[in-house]
């Protein structure tokens, strides 16, 4: 089985990145990494070639995806991935938002907790002051 991490270059995603290496190891399985932010290009993804994108971590298997580059809709991306993927766990970060927020952008972690095929563990960023 994988676990499916959804990360971007964020405080939540770094902490996601983090705890999805750690359930990883515990479970003995490999980890997908779906890029949200779109920053990594399909070579450096094959290649593992980028310090920032390992092949392997703390003695986890790790691949990449991207989201669809012709998609405006990285969460749907991520979503259809877990669809096709079947994960054990889906592992995302999280982040308080205002209600005026929530009501004028949507919540991308609502949409993956309600439409996930599979459980989401959602990850916090440690607070910091």
């Amino acid at each position: 089985m994988t676990i499916l991490v959804g990360r971007s270059r964020s405080r939540e995603g770094t902490a996601a990145f983090t705890a999805a290496v750690a359930e990883a190891r515990l479970r003995g399985q490999d980890l997908v990494v779906f890029d949200l932010d779109r920053t990594v290009h399909d070579e450096e993804v094959v290649s593992g070639s980028q310090l920032d994108f390992p092949t392997e971590v703390e003695g986890v298997s790790v691949s990449y995806r991207l989201p669809n580059e012709r998609s405006r809709d990285a969460v749907g991306d991520l979503l259809d991935t877990a669809e096709a993927m079947d994960p054990s766990l889906i592992i995302i970060g999280i982040r308080h938002r205002s209600s005026v927020g929530k009501f004028l952008l949507g919540s991308s972690a609502q949409q993956i907790l309600l439409q996930a095929n599979a459980p989401v563990l959602a990850v916090k960023a440690e607070y910091s002051a």
